[in-house]
């Protein structure tokens, strides 16, 4: 073997270990964001048209109200009498405007009816001025729905799909201002995780400080912040690359064990550093089914006695034990998690069951979540 040849497994061996490392760590702007560098929220509300006939009830003041008054706004004089239309709905617009957006960007809209308009589909939003918090107008947003669901009605027969009370307008939003973020206070800026952990913290301000293209100190604040202190005499340029270096830095997350359940889906997301101690699971369904019968005893003939209605029930049970030794040991991954479960042959919404019992046996080694 030639000196070539073994610095090229050399090689190998040390590109694959830089993998490994990288793959287990995330980058700083992955799992943080900057304080004040954050997304705003905005709210307006407007009135779509164009509806056929699945607006809001002409018995709607709020919604007959706002028609008067656009009309007044155009010169016209509407009718002493209400106007009776099932052509318009009065909605809600919401809006997320990025951070550091200039005037002229546009920005997707949100609109959901506020009335009982039974569907927007096909409507157009008026022209409708969003604000901040504040109260400060940010934009004006307008345009053609978009609703991702269909709802159509004939002779008492019905056909929908999906939520046809809310949609979109697609850059419906046209900021008339700059979104200015003050970031910086006191030449120091302010990193604050996602999702707040002391071990994550000190990771990230470690990372910082021994960074050798960085001269900034770091100091955790506490489980869900760290500051920050920018090096003296940078232009606002400098000030950028300072921040872009720190977020491409990456860091071992150390996330907390978790075990999601939506009880209404019956999902169930167990994450990658779940543990469970040893453990022996038995599990048995009762099915219980009841079923109503009515009885209509006929008359003997010639009588005028009203028939006579009885009802009565049959109560069946079955009882299926499906029975399984789980043996799990100490430091087990998610896959043999999902093995021991397995064995079982049981469904989702049983798994739920199984999870909660093994929480409160003290088995499961994680923070159990129920939504």
């Amino acid at each position: 073997m030639n000196m070539k040849t073994i610095t090229k497994i050399l090689s190998s061996i040390f590109l694959i270990i830089i993998i490994f490392f990288d793959a287990n760590a995330a980058r700083i702007k992955d799992i943080a964001t900057i304080q004040g560098a954050g997304s705003f929220q905005a709210i307006g509300y407007g009135l779509v048209t164009g509806l056929n006939q699945t607006g809001d009830n002409p018995q709607a003041s709020f919604t007959v109200q706002s028609v008067v008054n656009m009309l007044k706004r155009f010169g016209l004089t509407p009718p002493s009498i209400n106007p009776r239309t099932r052509n318009v709905a009065a909605v809600m617009v919401t809006a997320i405007i990025p951070a550091f957006a200039a005037a002229g960007t546009k920005v997707d809209v949100q609109v959901s009816s506020i009335g009982d308009a039974s569907s927007l589909q096909g409507g157009v939003l008026l022209m409708t001025p969003l604000s901040l918090s504040t109260g400060e107008i940010v934009g004006m947003a307008q345009g053609p729905l978009s609703v991702g669901g269909y709802d159509y009605q004939a002779f008492g027969s019905r056909l929908g799909k999906n939520v046809t009370t809310s949609g979109r307008v697609p850059n419906g939003l046209i900021l008339e201002r700059n979104i200015n973020s003050n970031f910086i206070n006191n030449n120091a800026i302010t990193i604050t995780l996602r999702e707040p952990d002391f071990t994550t913290a000190q990771r990230i301000a470690d990372a910082i400080n021994v960074s050798p293209r960085l001269n900034g100190t770091a100091t955790p604040i506490d489980a869900g912040s760290v500051q920050v202190q920018l090096p003296g005499g940078l232009s606002q340029s400098q000030i950028f690359g300072f921040i872009a270096q720190i977020e491409g830095l990456n860091v071992n997350a150390d996330p907390v064990a978790r075990v999601v359940i939506n009880e209404r889906t019956g999902t169930i997301v167990v994450g990658g550093n779940v543990q469970l101690l040893p453990a022996v699971i038995a599990h048995s369904g009762l099915e219980i089914q009841i079923q109503k019968q009515v009885l209509v005893p006929q008359p003997a003939p010639f009588t005028i006695r009203p028939p006579q209605i009885a009802e009565s029930a049959e109560i069946t049970t079955q009882e299926e034990v499906r029975a399984a030794s789980a043996l799990v040991v100490r430091g087990a991954t998610v896959q043999d998690i999902a093995d021991a479960l397995n064995l079982l042959q049981v469904k989702p919404r049983d798994l739920i069951a199984i999870f909660q019992a093994l929480k409160e046996s003290g088995s499961l080694q994680g923070e159990l979540i129920i939504q």
